[in-house]
């Protein structure tokens, strides 16, 4: 009830300022087990998505979102909490079964789940390698992979900035697609995964990084580093 009294309230306020631009929307299925699989530029990219989707989309949220402290991380834990939203701990090894487990327990009651499967946002615009747990997840589920575009958003609410921009918001909504195959099998699960970060690749016409994002994100701190030293320096 929370969830649709939230959403009846922001969808004008959406509709309005960020005029948004929906292509292939009815190629998420109205029932049974769904995964959305979307490219991640902003944290807005959790707020602007579900509001478009007729469906409740209940996406599997870092638990640091429902534990930053202050101001800030309380809005931001209600604003999650009311959307439906989910913790879990995504830092790895059994912490990252438990949250595989918990999507699968969401599909098998014919939950629509929100995955990015870069596992965390892009550091600078283009598309990173997609984690296999999104495959796994699809073929012992069942579940209808829908593979999306968002565009914008990083310029709309870049990192760390709290008062979102108003500029227009598009999104498109690719062809459902279906895997079957063996979740034991490591190259089978990264083949599937590839394929799906191939078509969001496809909608969204981003450059493919074959690293993982969170790699590229601390050689680009590692840069940033060495730029400060090295300004700290000529000062000097």
């Amino acid at each position: 009830m929370v969830y649709q009294a939230l959403k009846s309230f922001l969808i004008p306020i959406l509709t309005l300022l960020f005029r948004p631009k929906v292509s292939g929307l009815r190629n998420v299925p109205q029932s049974g087990p769904v995964i959305i699989a979307s490219n991640h530029l902003s944290f807005s990219d959790s707020i602007f998505m579900p509001l478009v989707v007729p469906r409740k989309v209940t996406f599997l949220a870092k638990s640091e979102y429902f534990t930053s402290p202050g101001i800030k991380g309380f809005i931001k834990k209600i604003t999650f909490i009311a959307l439906g939203q989910v913790p879990v701990d995504r830092s790895g090894g059994r912490r990252s079964e438990a949250a595989l487990l918990t999507g699968l327990d969401l599909l098998a009651g014919g939950a629509c789940i929100g995955i990015y499967p870069e596992g965390t946002r892009s550091p600078d615009g283009k598309l990173y390698k997609g984690r296999t747990g999104i495959a796994r997840m699809a073929i012992e589920s069942g579940a209808a992979i829908v593979p999306v575009a968002m565009f914008n958003t990083a310029e709309i609410q870049p990192t760390g900035k709290v008062v979102p921009k108003v500029q227009r918001v598009e999104m498109i909504f690719g062809e459902p697609l279906y895997y079957k195959g063996d979740t034991s099998d490591l190259k089978v699960l990264r083949e599937i995964t590839d394929e799906i970060m191939n078509k969001i690749q496809e909608l969204s016409g981003q450059e493919y990084v074959d690293m993982y994002a969170s790699e590229a994100k601390l050689i680009l701190m590692k840069q940033r580093r060495e730029e400060i030293k090295k300004e700290k320096r000529e000062k000097d």
